[in-house]
């Protein structure tokens, strides 16, 4: 895979089964380099026979996709360029979409009724005179801001305390009804308005977000995830709450019962209400490596259930879907995997898939069960759950591996004090000993995974032997795993990359572990800072984004009136003995600093002080900023911009670490 061959990575959302089994629906989308966009459109897949995947809508960005319960409609996220989705319904045989809103600021997500005649939508409203609500009013002649709380912006957001997040419903239109023609253009030559859309009707207000919503079964109120209690400012608690859809006061389900930090809930067709949630400890603050459970409400007033043990098992990134009367479906973070669990009312849970396939969303109607998921071969694909295993139904990545796809090789090495570390080492084609990048994830609390990840794929294409782990502090290891490095950062996750490093050098054929550069963001960026300010092994450094200054982290970064509190404590010294900036002098490698002008989840300060700290002490050193991104750059950035960032990597190691794909 090269750089320009961005535009062949498939991005897969959770499916649609329709209610009558035969077909799944999901959005297929993926980074347009002549648009500079991410671009996607809507598929059927057939379950059976030999039919292939069709076509249904020719929008810009089409996504989740959702059948009405009774399976005659389908309704879908479309965003034009440059404009927030909005919300259509079309019908599921096909025909023309219409639209069900026109929001300023778009649609985040939408539910159906369980009678198919309302939907639930969450919505951020702005403050008038904000945000375009006012013609003639841009961004720099808005009013001042009057900030009195420490959590008001959200990275890839902005400010969020003028534009909170909450519930609306709107009848859904007749799909089948005669249009009304619009003229192109008015006799002066404007433009006539927008087909107008029906005026929906607020349930939630105030001070907070609302979202993650679900029906009841009875669809007369909807459950939804908020944090709404007086201490929201300085604790990371949230709940479950439940609002008549007539309109009324919500009614808090889970804040008397515990301390949880709440990911999702949803009603299942008995009654039952799911959530998942976090335990985040008596301060309400303890977030490191702290799993998420499966809890249950079996009716309005009972006091919520643990149905699994977040030791070991943990839904973080998992929505839920409901499966059967009292069962539901989620993904467990399992060693690099993302297990399909079906879970029932009573605890009772199954594995569904294996340990090496990454399932990213899941629907079923009756006894048919279909997944969108990636692996070792594929960024995404649409499977089939079946009693021999999971039936790949598309193979969306074909034109990729076309390109060429390196395998990685898994591989567990035991650490200098007999820890187990689990990671993967790829090996490009030809005759080694290749050059090796030593790369390190983001988190802590995330991974590497078995995934198909373009990143190492491109890394391997020019010439180098990638290495990747997931050390003491990585998630899917259990929480003693992510827990240890809690305000010890850089001592035993140093410790495991480097150890790892050195056991796929000695294990695998193909490696010069004389000739070796260093690379991660986020998190990984801290760890190469750390790492080189400690090691000088390396011909060169990438630190990508980085947290490296714990101190200047607070009240600069959008996390910042928690993260580092929790991660390195608040006791200056503590602080200190943790810091990348405290030890910068003692780094020699050449180090490329890359960052995001808008990432306000590491501020662009925290690259420009370290990157001014190696340039007065005379380390070999550059620094590349990308306007207009934000940390999320190199997952979900403009696709141009997603291409130069390889190419400035790669131009990078050309200087520095040259292989025989990629020299100057």
């Amino acid at each position: 895979m090269r750089p320009a061959d961005l535009g062949l990575l498939t991005g897969v959302s959770t499916p649609t089964v329709h209610p009558g089994g035969g077909r799944a629906v999901v959005s297929v989308t993926h980074p347009s380099l002549d648009a500079d966009a991410t671009v996607g459109q809507l598929w059927s897949i057939p379950l059976t026979g030999h039919a292939a995947p069709k076509l249904l809508t020719r929008g810009f960005r089409d996504t989740a996709p959702r059948f009405s319960p009774d399976g005659r409609l389908l309704a879908f996220l479309r965003a034009e360029p440059k404009r927030a989705p909005q919300l259509f319904v079309v019908d599921a045989a096909g025909g023309e979409p219409v639209a069900v809103t026109d929001r300023k600021l778009g649609v985040s997500e939408f539910a159906w009724s369980p009678d198919g005649r309302t939907f639930a939508f969450v919505s951020r409203e702005p403050e008038q005179g904000r945000y375009g609500t006012v013609e003639g009013i841009d961004p720099n002649s808005e009013p001042a801001r009057h900030i009195d709380t420490l959590k008001y912006q959200a990275n890839g957001l902005g400010y969020t305390i003028d534009r909170r997040a909450h519930v609306f419903v709107v009848a859904v239109p007749d799909v089948w009804a005669e249009p009304i023609p619009a003229p192109v253009s008015w006799p002066d030559g404007s433009t006539p308005p927008a087909p107008e859309v029906a005026d929906p009707r607020q349930l939630t207000d105030g001070p907070w977000d609302d979202g993650a919503i679900s029906f009841s079964p009875d669809g007369r109120s909807i459950a939804f995830v908020s944090a709404r209690h007086a201490s929201r400012d300085i604790d990371l608690r949230s709940n479950v709450f439940v609002v008549p859809v007539e309109g009324g006061e919500a009614a808090d389900l889970t804040g008397r019962h515990g301390s949880f930090s709440v990911v999702d809930a949803e009603f299942a067709r008995s009654g039952a209400l799911f959530f998942t949630a976090q335990d985040v400890g008596e301060s309400g603050r303890d977030f490191v490596a702290r799993n998420t459970a499966l809890y249950v409400v079996h009716s309005g007033g009972s006091e919520p259930t643990r149905l699994t043990d977040p030791e070991n098992i943990d839904f973080t990134e998992s929505e839920i879907s409901v499966n059967g009367d009292d069962s539901v479906l989620v993904l467990d973070r399992s060693r690099g995997a993302l297990v399909l669990t079906e879970v029932d009312a009573a605890g009772v849970s199954r594995r569904l898939t294996d340990e090496r396939t990454v399932v990213s969303g899941a629907d079923s109607a009756g006894d048919t069960i279909v997944v969108s998921f990636a692996d070792a071969r594929t960024a995404g694909d649409v499977g089939l759950v079946t009693s021999d295993g999971l039936n790949r139904l598309t193979d969306l990545s074909a034109p990729l591996r076309a390109r060429g796809v390196v395998a990685p090789r898994e591989l567990a090495v035991t650490g200098r004090d007999g820890y187990p570390i689990h990671g993967w080492v790829l090996v490009p084609e030809g005759e080694g000993p290749h050059p090796v990048l030593l790369n390190i994830h983001g988190g802590p609390y995330a991974a590497y995974t078995h995934a198909l990840f373009d990143e190492a794929q491109v890394y391997a294409a020019a010439g180098y032997a990638v290495v990747m782990s997931n050390p003491r502090g990585a998630a899917g290891y259990g929480q003693e795993h992510g827990r240890v490095i809690r305000q010890k950062m850089g001592t035993v996750d140093l410790y495991d990359v480097l150890d790892f490093l050195d056991g796929a050098v000695a294990e695998v054929p193909g490696l010069d572990g004389e000739r070796v550069g260093i690379m991660g963001g986020s998190y990984g960026g801290y760890l190469t800072a750390w790492t080189i300010a400690h090691d000088h092994r390396f011909a060169g450094a990438i630190v990508e984004r980085g947290f490296l200054d714990p101190d200047y982290f607070v009240g600069t970064s959008d996390i910042g009136s928690f993260f580092g509190d929790e991660y390195t404590g608040t006791d200056p010294d503590l602080m200190r003995s943790q810091s990348p900036q405290a030890v910068v002098d003692q780094v020699r490698t050449p180090t490329l600093v890359l960052h995001s002008a808008n990432d306000l989840r590491c501020p662009l300060g925290q690259a420009e002080r370290y990157y001014t700290a190696l340039k007065r002490r005379g380390v070999d050193a550059e620094l590349v900023i990308f306007p207009g991104e934000d940390h999320e750059l190199s997952r979900s950035g403009r696709p141009r911009h997603r291409q130069q960032r390889f190419d400035v990597i790669l131009d990078w190691w050309a200087q520095h670490l040259p292989s025989r794909n990629n020299r100057r």
